[in-house]
């Protein structure tokens, strides 16, 4: 950390996120896509508008990903409208805002979408400036440990608590939703903590024997069997990353050391592992890096700094700040 602070979100219009989609609608089709720009809403606060308006029910509308309440957020939203004309949106509240509309033959699913834009100011920023840049400038050049953040967990950790109480039978959880969140939440506390031992050996960006190495964009990946300079170039070159394990039934695809050590970390959190197995989830991967592209920076007065860049589907701009600033 660069003993760096500032104020994150002083207002909602300091944080700017544009959603990269995956598909542009084509034009034609019973599903009416929506690119809309929210205000300080949640995007389900979004989906319950379009259901009032539409006389939908929320399930036949369509997002690609959750974005932040307190911001301004721009994405693509889906309606199931075959053979219907389109509402009029004059009804929504000055809070959102329809920019485009247009149809599809296909509804919008969760996590079609290709990454993230984002704009950030932050303000009142305090502390030494040259280490920020520094660290900003390594970040352009490495990317950053794709560790999960803490929307993940829940205020003060309450996935965590619920999974757990989840897997020691205390609780049952029969919403599929909620359900899902604190599983999730377990198996990203199993991937923090292998990757935290690898941010510890700053080798959280290279090829060890043994890595599950997963291909950019791509949910492929191969089992590196010797680091040479090929792998050592597709690394630097953002083609490739070392991954860790999404726990689920069986053995990480591992090999030699690094899967001694990812078991070793996993036995640590005996409870979670049993009860993800019971659950029905397999072994999956994560890349242990994020690439930040297009990442540029600039000072504004004394004391506010404003970034641009963009993420990948499922990186946190947040976790981008954190790894130069203490924010507010």
């Amino acid at each position: 950390m660069s003993g760096f602070s500032a104020i994150l979100r002083q207002s909602f219009s300091d944080f700017v996120v544009e959603e990269c989609a995956a598909t542009e609608p084509s034009g034609e089709g019973e599903h009416l896509w929506l690119w809309i720009e929210k205000h300080d809403l949640n995007t389900s606060d979004v989906v319950s508008a379009l259901a009032r308006l539409s006389g939908l029910r929320q399930k036949d509308i369509g997002y690609a990903g959750l974005k932040d309440r307190r911001a301004v957020t721009r994405q693509w939203f889906s309606l199931h409208l075959p053979g219907q004309a389109d509402p009029d949106w004059s009804g929504l509240s000055d809070a959102i805002r329809v920019l485009n509309a247009r149809r599809h033959h296909r509804k919008l699913r969760v996590g079609h979408l290709r990454g993230n834009r984002f704009e950030i100011c932050l303000r009142e920023c305090a502390g030494d400036w040259e280490a920020a840049e520094q660290q900003l400038n390594e970040i352009r050049l490495r990317g950053m440990p794709n560790f999960f953040g803490a929307q993940r967990f829940g205020r003060d950790g309450g996935n965590l608590q619920q999974a757990r109480a989840l897997f020691e039978g205390r609780i049952q959880v029969k919403d599929k939703k909620r359900r899902g969140l604190y599983l999730s939440a377990a198996r990203s506390a199993i991937f923090n903590a292998v990757l935290q031992q690898r941010v510890d050996e700053d080798t959280w960006d290279q090829a060890l024997v043994g890595d599950v190495m997963q291909l950019e964009g791509s949910g492929s990946f191969f089992v590196c069997q010797h680091p040479d300079a090929e792998i050592v170039s597709r690394i630097a070159a953002f083609d490739i990353h070392p991954s860790g394990p999404l726990w689920g039934c069986g053995l990480p695809p591992s090999e030699a050391d690094v899967h001694v050590r990812e078991l070793r970390i996993a036995d640590q959190f005996a409870l979670f592992t049993e009860g993800l197995c019971q659950a029905g989830l397999k072994q999956e991967r994560r890349s242990f890096r994020v690439p930040v592209h297009d990442l540029t920076w600039a000072r504004e007065g004394t004391n506010t700094l404003r970034l641009a860049f963009r993420l990948p589907a499922g990186a946190y701009a947040t976790s981008v700040i954190s790894q130069f600033a203490q924010t507010h």
